[in-house]
């Protein structure tokens, strides 16, 4: 069996974009009609332009290659240029790529990629999702009444986790002190939320890297009381050493992961103890093998796995996948209940049942790309905008 073309999707993901402004995908087919999707998280450059290396990188590495060679298709394109080191837009490419070879393995096996990486040990995955916006609490990010309310609903749903990212704006210049506005905004958030859920469910602070580790130190101290699951990226994520500090100083789990990439960034997790829960993004971090390799190194140090989704329902499915295998599990992110847009780009959506995704047992990723539906929604041409939604203010603080 022989990959005969790669394809890739620019999908434009309608308001209000819950999970990013676009999504993209590869399709890799082989000369035995089996066709594998996989979705990179990539944003250091347009989406096009992404697409564009991904044809590249397609030709010189993977057409006319077995799809079944996974381990050496990836050490060929992770040594392309003898560079052989993480870079976030290559190993996103190659994340794309290595998930559509394990959809297509599945497909050929007749066998869903959780029972070719040891079978599911879970079966049933717990979720939690942000706070996002809905009519009548619009200011969600700011607003502790807003919030509260949307955490009440999620609670009615189903789910028992919420995340949610009050502590300001991150900015070209991180990391930062965080302002006392930072600190008695994000107690107020936290103590509303508390007040509002009670223990019917955990709740997960996030930041993106934008503290100093001492200035973390300082707001984790505050969020203390109030018993969250974990405080996310409190400093930059290039810095475990300064993250460990953070962890050294406080009663609150760590958690990093979603801006590292290859094993060797998330090793250096353990090798100084800056984190108890790794967030692996699959479009990233180099696939799913590379998945289940960092869960490992997480095992060996004692730490639990929570992978990261702000991206397009083909990685959630891949998430899903290796989630359903690992016995050092904590929870999976979902975009709300996997409704709405991510449900319309897949032929059969993803299960979701009171909080849970229910692992598919169909063979390779257990979902496919409506490709008509991502067709008619393309990501237009010569917009090289982010893929977050706007959140990074204004450098000068």
């Amino acid at each position: 069996m022989k990959i005969t073309d790669v394809t890739t999707f620019v999908i434009k993901n309608p308001p209000p974009a819950f999970g990013g402004r676009y999504f993209i995908v590869v399709k890799l087919t082989t000369d035995t009609g089996i066709v594998g999707y996989g979705e990179i998280y990539a944003a250091t450059f347009g989406p096009h332009t992404i697409s564009a290396m991904v044809d590249d990188v397609a030709a010189r590495w993977v057409i006319d290659q077995d799809p079944n060679r996974i381990e050496l298709m990836w050490r060929r394109i992770y040594s392309s240029g003898y560079a052989l080191r993480p870079d976030p837009t290559l190993v996103g490419i190659m994340s794309g790529l290595e998930m559509a070879c394990w959809d297509i393995v599945g497909k050929d096996a007749g066998k869903p990629i959780h029972d070719l990486l040891g079978g599911r040990v879970h079966e049933k995955l717990r979720t939690y999702t942000y706070l996002y916006p809905s009519a009548g609490y619009r200011e969600v990010y700011t607003n502790p009444d807003h919030a509260a309310a949307r955490a009440v609903n999620e609670i009615e749903r189903g789910f028992t986790a919420l995340k949610f990212d009050p502590a300001g704006p991150y900015t070209a210049f991180d990391g930062h002190m965080p302002s006392q506005d930072d600190i008695a905004n994000s107690v107020q958030m936290i103590a509303r939320l508390r007040g509002a859920v009670g223990p019917k469910a955990d709740l997960l602070f996030g930041t993106h890297g934008q503290f100093t580790a001492a200035g973390a130190i300082r707001l984790a101290r505050e969020l203390e009381p109030f018993d969250p699951l974990w405080f996310e990226e409190p400093c930059a994520p290039d810095l475990p050493h300064e993250m460990a500090r953070v962890a050294s100083h406080t009663t609150i789990p760590i958690a990093t992961g979603e801006r590292l990439t290859t094993v060797s960034e998330f090793a250096a997790l353990g090798r100084h103890q800056a984190a108890s829960i790794w967030q692996p993004n699959l479009g990233r971090c180099g696939g799913i093998l590379a998945g289940k390799k960092i869960a490992a190194i997480a095992e060996v140090n004692g730490c639990q796995i929570a992978p990261h989704l702000y991206s397009g329902p083909i990685l959630g499915a891949a998430n899903v996948q290796l989630a359903a295998t690992l016995p050092n599990l904590l929870i999976i992110e979902g975009i709300r209940e996997w409704n709405g847009f991510h449900a319309d780009l897949l032929n059969t959506p993803i299960v979701w049942e009171d909080g849970y995704v229910i692992p598919p047992t169909a063979p390779g990723l257990g979902v496919e790309l409506n490709e008509e539906v991502a067709l008619a929604n393309p990501w237009p041409e010569g917009d090289g905008g982010p893929l977050h939604l706007s959140m990074v203010s204004d450098p000068v603080r």
